[in-house]
């Protein structure tokens, strides 16, 4: 059983009744689930994930102090700490500092300030540039177990992927740092002899070809440890995890370098006839950078299509 699926029946076992008995009146203002950072929001842990912050849990999110008061919040977290220290084998531990609104109790105006930085979920086109995705990520991800009034459930809807313009201006980026790093710098870097320098090059190819895949199949990358775990899950280019696991764990003698270059046309055929499928470009060739243009022209905003091409990578 996941970590998430233990959360959600620790709730359902001891959390829902604690709120109906003790605190009815908050049942219909406030929110449970288990979103942020951690393995287990993801429902990607495993045993390495228990050796440090896993534990049964959930988190309450409260709406703001008009509402929910101080001193009824405080009571709200003596009662959480308070639920069984144990549960199907697994052990709470009350002195590990978490993240803002991992476990416990928490305003969700402060949890989403945390991720962010704003509030109400209202971003605007430079908030969106800015923000690391893994951040937009912890803010969606994990499951909410009951949210009567929306508190948290329309903050997460607004924040579910990027608005049209930005996805095309990141997705716009990724393509011409990933074109920029293989057949561009990655043959000059072979003709010079620079081995270490040509695999720098594929790591950066690697980085920023999967951001495409990820921004094509309409997901937030997440955090770069989990990045290969999330792939496999892409709906569109999962078959390429092979491509991109050889070209990171491969070296660069000729016979390699041959090789990786007919896993950089794969990826990019493929990337390639995904960006055409939806109508962003009509190029045949496999040159990223020229998919990065045709979809950049495609941004309506005249400000943002007009900026660096680079500018929200």
């Amino acid at each position: 059983m996941t970590g998430l699926e233990i959360a959600e029946k620790y709730y359902g076992e001891f959390g829902k009744k604690m709120i109906e008995d003790e605190f009815p009146e908050l049942k219909s203002v406030i929110a449970v689930g288990l979103i942020g950072g951690g393995s287990e929001c993801y429902g990607y842990d495993d045993d390495l994930s228990k050796d440090h912050d896993f534990e049964p849990g959930f988190t309450i999110f409260l709406p703001p102090e008009e509402v929910v008061d101080r001193k009824t919040a405080f009571r709200l977290e003596r009662a959480y700490a308070k639920l069984p220290d144990e549960f199907m084998g697994l052990k709470r531990n009350k002195d590990v500092s978490f993240d803002v609104g991992r476990k416990g109790v928490v305003r969700a105006a402060d949890f989403f300030l945390s991720k962010v930085g704003n509030a109400e979920g209202d971003l605007s086109i430079g908030d969106w540039l800015k923000i690391p995705e893994h951040y937009l990520l912890e803010a969606t991800n994990g499951k909410v177990f009951s949210d009567e009034l929306g508190l948290i459930t329309d903050v997460r809807k607004k924040l579910a992927f990027f608005p049209e313009d930005v996805f095309l201006k990141k997705l716009a980026g990724a393509l011409s740092a990933a074109e920029q790093a293989s057949f561009y710098n990655y043959e000059r870097l072979l003709l010079r002899g620079d081995l270490a320098g040509a695999q720098l090059a594929v790591v950066e190819y690697v980085k920023h070809a999967m951001h495409a895949a990820f921004l094509l199949d309409g997901q937030y990358m997440p955090y770069y440890k989990w990045v290969f775990r999330a792939f496999i899950e892409l709906p569109t280019f999962a078959s390429l995890k092979e491509d991109f696991e050889s070209l990171l764990t491969t070296g660069n003698s000729v016979g390699e370098a041959i090789e990786k270059r007919s896993r950089f046309r794969r990826v990019n055929a493929l990337i390639g006839e995904e960006i055409r499928r939806r109508g962003l470009s009509d190029y045949e060739g496999l040159h990223l950078d020229s998919f990065a243009q045709c979809v950049n022209a495609k941004i309506k905003d005249p400000s943002l299509r007009n900026a660096h091409l680079m500018s929200a990578v």
